[in-house]
């Protein structure tokens, strides 16, 4: 599924090369036969309206999206784990799937970063690709309401995601809205103030919790190398361990 790795490049921080990779990114959707019809037209009206916007403006409203608070992190395990102890091994064993299957990590970035997540999809097979949607739904679904509602147009990546992984989620998208509704916004410069308050709390106080983020914080230390991982191996991957999310 071709537009699994045009909705990665979208995903990601908006860059000159980019936006002028406009022409070839409507060529893979439109390549696509997964892709309902209605969604090839969103998906492509996204792409031009991204490639038509200024480059700053771009960029800063994707870091007002993505890089001010949680609630929109490209981080799946955030939003499954938190800053549990658990998101440090999942993340080990979703790394395990990666080496398994020989798929290549050459940037700074964690496993479980969707854009770089996607571009593992795209390299499985059809239903295996989708099986893994299916089991990220819930997120998607969540992140593409959150989106809807702050009226930002990267809501359609999302559900694209969804129309790709060929599942049926009115019933979560109406569930959803009203307690989406209630939340309070995280990216505030007084929630992001207090966000910063409990993290240096935390580091002063050098907590037990902190401990339990080490196999997190390790991993970022790794990848700030920014060693290319070389990883092989070809086993299919077991659908109990996609479940894992």
């Amino acid at each position: 599924m071709r537009s699994l790795n045009v909705i990665s490049a979208l995903l990601g921080y908006p860059e000159r090369e980019l936006v002028e990779a406009r022409v070839a990114l409507i060529d893979a959707v439109r390549a696509d036969t997964h892709l309902p019809q209605p969604l090839y037209d969103k998906l492509v009206r996204f792409i031009d309206r991204l490639s038509k916007t200024d480059l700053l403006d771009a960029q800063e409203n994707y870091v007002a999206l993505f890089d001010r608070g949680r609630s929109l992190s490209l981080l799946l395990f955030e939003h499954v784990h938190g800053e549990s102890r658990d998101r440090g091994q999942a993340m080990v064993d979703l790394m395990a799937i990666y080496e398994r299957e020989g798929f290549q990590i050459n940037v700074r970035e964690l496993p479980d970063y969707l854009p770089l997540f996607l571009e593992f999809l795209a390299q499985r097979p059809e239903s295996e690709a989708r099986k893994w949607l299916a089991d990220v739904a819930h997120i998607l679904v969540l992140l593409e309401e959150r989106l809807r509602q702050r009226d930002s147009d990267y809501a359609v990546l999302f559900e694209s995601l969804l129309g790709l992984a060929g599942i049926e989620i009115e019933q979560e998208r109406e569930e959803l809205r009203d307690k989406v509704a209630a939340e309070a916004r995280d990216d505030t410069p007084e929630a992001l103030d207090q966000v910063w308050e409990e993290e240096m709390v935390r580091f002063t106080e050098n907590s037990a919790q902190e401990c339990g983020d080490g196999v997190i914080a390790q991993r970022r230390r790794e990848l700030d190398q920014v060693r290319p991982l070389h990883l092989q191996g070809a086993q299919p991957v077991c659908s109990e361990t996609a479940g894992s999310f």
